[in-house]
């Protein structure tokens, strides 16, 4: 099948070029990472990139742009995303999922149901996937979160043991399975133990082969068992594997690791290569050319596609990498392509060759009417429903503040200016509200708390924090306003109510500290429902508005 292709076109074939959601330029949130619609064309018309992740936009906008991406392409295109709890985390109105450490919770006491759930999301998320012309799913995340300091995976993962994540990660991919898309288990051979953010720096797993083998390893073995479709290379140091290389750049791990001795016969895809545990050290095009030589099919994300293709190019000139290695790469790519429903002929027949439709005319059309039907939104409620933690006197007997006093709803986030679960329509600022409360939002940058220390200022208050471990946040625990706001609104018996959406974590660093009669919710989601959900448990509302 792939005889007919250069050299060039080959290399191409093996990356996926990050782009926007939105359909124009001067929608572009991250213009280093995002190009330019004429790049964008010009990387998938000329070059024949094999695939794009796209991030942003929302879920109608994603329908348009991946049809507008698949009609450019020389070759038609694995169109990925991140969306590890629902295609609505990442493009809005489809349906939003909780992390999946939300299902891990509701496994501690019915594995059954945790099962059902896990499976039903897979499901949900390939349906909606495809509705808007995503055909390959990064996910599950099958990491042990075994290290509450992780601050890039925390609740992404399934669970903090094996056995969980195992079972739970392949449910997801059975679920999923049943539709034509591709699953991805990540980030092998193992992020959860670790302290150390990867878009930022490398990590060091320092553990023995021993450990790895009865922690680690298991999920992606049970992954591999359940049909999973690719493995994402973890940007890891793991010495006790390979001293000199990551994960993602060693072809002890890639091949000795997961083709031999696990026997994975499919996609192998790096994490992006434009994070800084691997950016930072071996360069945008050498990440490249270092990530094929040890094994992966899939390049992700590099920071300048021409010139790592180029690069990868050169080095199979140079004799670095067999030609048949990046004809096998390609072989497997295509064999997943043809998976999904893409049109790949043989020999190929670029698009442009007959009026640039070929890639179109096997694509399912655009149906809205697929995304955040009642019951796939029933179901992403049920699962924040059943793994809601609470305690202290509920419900909350709102007090009448005494005169020239007020009702303070203080929200703490990561970033006031990133926080798109949060609006003046949220259920986490409307409801307060219509209860007296007049609302303060902050975060590290603007939690100073000089004001309002006097007891003449006192202020009941209800204090709701959105914090969960975040890519580039570097941290995974509480943020210093938040620490600060909790400890002083105690110490001046301002604190009527804790709120706490996202890392379980968090809430265990502050129970130990909380009075029993203080009332206290979690939900490990932070959209809109998970802000009803914890605010309906805490004034004790029906869930049609009446307390």
């Amino acid at each position: 099948m792939i005889d007919n292709l250069s050299l060039p076109e080959l290399v191409a074939q093996m990356f996926v070029v990050r782009a926007s959601g939105c359909l124009f330029d001067h929608q572009i949130r991250y213009p280093e990472w995002e190009p330019t619609a004429d790049k964008l064309r010009y990387y998938l018309e000329k070059l024949g990139v094999g695939g794009v992740i796209l991030v942003g936009g929302s879920a109608a906008e994603l329908a348009v742009r991946s049809h507008q991406l698949q009609s450019w392409a020389k070759f038609p295109l694995l169109l990925a995303a991140d969306i590890e709890e629902g295609v609505g985390q990442r493009f809005a109105g489809a349906t939003w999922f909780g992390p999946p450490m939300a299902i891990a919770e509701i496994a501690t006491h019915d594995a059954g149901k945790a099962d059902r759930y896990a499976e039903q999301m897979g499901s949900v998320t390939a349906i909606e996937a495809r509705a808007i012309g995503l055909n390959w799913i990064l996910a599950p995340v099958v990491d042990v979160n075994n290290n509450p300091d992780n601050p890039v995976i925390n609740v992404r993962a399934f669970g903090e043991t094996s056995e969980i994540v195992g079972k739970l990660a392949s449910a997801f991919i059975r679920g999923a399975g049943q539709h034509p898309v591709l699953t991805t288990a990540k980030h092998f051979p193992g992020h959860g133990d670790t302290a150390v953010d990867s878009h930022l720096e490398l990590p060091v797993l320092p553990h023995s082969p021993a450990r790895l083998a009865e922690v680690e390893l298991p999920p992606f073995v049970e992954a591999i068992a359940a049909g999973v479709d690719a493995v994402m290379s973890a940007h890891l140091l793991i010495p006790a594997w390979d001293a000199d290389f990551p994960a993602t750049l060693s072809r002890k791990i890639l091949i000795g690791k997961l083709r031999e001795e696990l026997g994975f016969e499919g996609l192998i895809v790096t994490d992006a290569l434009v994070m800084g545990a691997i950016a930072n050290k071996y360069g945008a095009n050498e990440a490249a050319v270092l990530a094929a030589e040890a094994g992966a099919d899939v390049l992700l994300m590099p920071l300048d596609p021409e010139a790592a293709i180029l690069a990868v190019c050169e080095a199979v000139t140079q004799g670095r990498i067999s030609l048949s290695q990046i004809q096998k790469s390609v072989k497997r790519i295509w064999k997943a392509k043809i998976k999904v429903g893409l049109p790949i002929s043989d020999p190929p027949q670029p698009p442009l060759a007959k009026g640039g439709s070929k890639n179109l005319q096997s694509m399912e059309s655009i149906d809205l009417s697929l995304l955040a039907n009642p019951e796939a939104r029933a179901t992403a409620v049920d699962i924040l429903r059943d793994s809601l933690k609470f305690g202290g006197n509920l419900p909350l007997q709102v007090p009448k503040p005494p005169e020239n006093q007020l009702l303070r709803n203080l929200i703490v986030v990561d970033d006031v200016l990133g926080c798109e679960f949060l609006g003046n329509h949220t259920p986490a600022i409307t409801l307060p509200e219509q209860f007296g409360y007049e609302l303060q939002l902050i975060d590290d940058r603007t939690g100073a708390i000089a004001d309002n220390t006097g007891a003449e200022h006192f202020s009941p208050t209800l204090l709701q924090i959105f914090i969960r471990g975040n890519c580039f946040r570097g941290s995974a625990g509480l943020t210093e306003a938040a620490q600060d706001w909790f400890k002083k609104l105690l110490k001046t018996g301002e604190l009527q109510a804790v709120l706490i959406y996202g890392s379980p974590y968090v809430l265990e660093q502050f129970l130990p500290h909380l009075p029993p009669s203080i009332p206290y919710v979690f939900c490990f989601g932070q959209m809109p429902a998970a802000q009803s959900l914890v605010l309906e448990v805490l004034f004790g509302i029906d869930g049609t508005g009446n307390a």
